[in-house]
């Protein structure tokens, strides 16, 4: 079996490609990253590292594949057509997880450019790919950012996503929808995963966990919207993967309960599936702080802010469907997570 795993310099792709190699060694992994600026590139490279490709080498020289084992690492940008059509065709692809996007709520706000070319251009080409060469499944990275405007709790894949509240969010339930429409017209088997907060070692410098632990450990203020008066559905990277294994060896087939006119958005007459990956058991932000401060030994200096835009006031993940058809259930306490997570970052950065 061959993977592409695309956007395996980044956080969830990185220890997916990571739990592949190291649970079966009769696979080969072709991991696709463009390695850009979003955020430090030397984290980037340090995963890279512990997948065995050395991370001194400057960039520019990524440009030819560099082969280590079983794993072939090549930069590249999904949004150049030409050089994604050439990738599946020498390569012959099995299995595509892809799991590469411009990320980040707030940076759509910034430059919605980015988002357009990275989420809808790049994902045209990777099902142009799986079109274009029998992929036996394409397992691609969602948002439990698509649910938006909706205030229905916990979030159900059979709700409705009509009310994006951030471009980000927005380019996620295109990706739902192009994804939908490739397994109607031409039985690509896909499933689409809506990831709610995640959070662990080598975690996104972007994202909550690590902006808190990097200003406690380096006696700095924490800004905190909304004044703390949030609940994130925090989920373990372990977790995370292990729930993205069970999916990629199960592609979806054409449901059998499927209803035309009392349509469900999760399911379809195609192969076609769509998931919440979480923790199921939203926690409030003061407490993940807690336990972020227990971990570290220090009690936080905090600046109390508005909501920012983009934001939604809580995540909360229904996973019973997952939990049904894959046997997917979360194991790991927020309190150990957390603790993994500042030990990580107190190597990697040295303090």
């Amino acid at each position: 079996m061959k993977f592409l795993i695309t956007g395996v310099a980044g956080f969830i792709g990185f220890h997916v490609c990571k739990r592949l190699l190291d649970e079966n060694t009769d696979i080969e992994v072709v991991g696709l990253d463009n390695l850009n600026s979003y955020y430090d590139v030397n984290l980037k490279f340090g995963r890279l590292q512990e997948l065995g490709i050395d991370n001194h080498i400057e960039i520019n020289k990524y440009k030819e594949s560099l082969i280590i084992d079983r794993f072939k690492f090549i930069q590249m940008d999904l949004s150049d057509s030409d050089s994604i059509k050439k990738l599946f065709e020498a390569e012959k692809f099995d299995i595509v997880v892809n799991l590469a996007a411009q990320a980040g709520v707030r940076y759509s706000l910034k430059n919605p450019a980015a988002y357009i070319q990275s989420n809808i251009d790049g994902f045209l080409n990777i099902l142009e790919g799986c079109r274009q060469n029998s992929i036996k499944h394409l397992v691609y990275a969602s948002s439990s950012s698509v649910y938006g405007l909706n205030g229905k709790v916990p979030f159900s894949e059979s709700d409705s996503i009509a009310h994006p509240v951030s471009l980000y969010a927005a380019t996620k339930k295109a990706n739902e929808l192009m994804a939908h429409s490739y397994s109607h017209l031409y039985q690509i088997p896909s499933t689409g995963l809506r990831f709610f907060t995640v959070y662990g070692p080598w975690g996104r410098p972007d994202m909550s966990p690590f902006l808190f632990t990097d200003a406690i450990l380096n006696n700095r203020p924490i800004k905190i919207f909304n004044n703390g008066n949030m609940l994130r559905d925090f989920t373990y990277i372990d977790d995370i993967v292990d729930g993205i294994i069970r999916v990629i060896n199960h592609a979806p087939l054409p449901s059998k309960q499927w209803d035309n006119i009392v349509s469900n958005p999760g399911s379809s007459s195609a192969p076609y599936k769509v998931y919440n990956i979480g923790n199921s058991k939203p926690i409030k932000l003061m407490d993940f702080i807690t336990a972020i401060e227990n971990a570290i030994g220090v009690v936080s200096k905090k600046e109390f802010l508005p909501m920012q835009m983009g934001d939604v006031y809580q995540t909360y993940a229904d996973t019973t469907a997952l939990q049904n058809d894959l046997g997917f259930i979360p194991k790991t306490d927020l309190n150990i997570g957390v603790k993994k997570t500042v030990d990580w970052y107190r190597y990697f950065y040295q303090i």
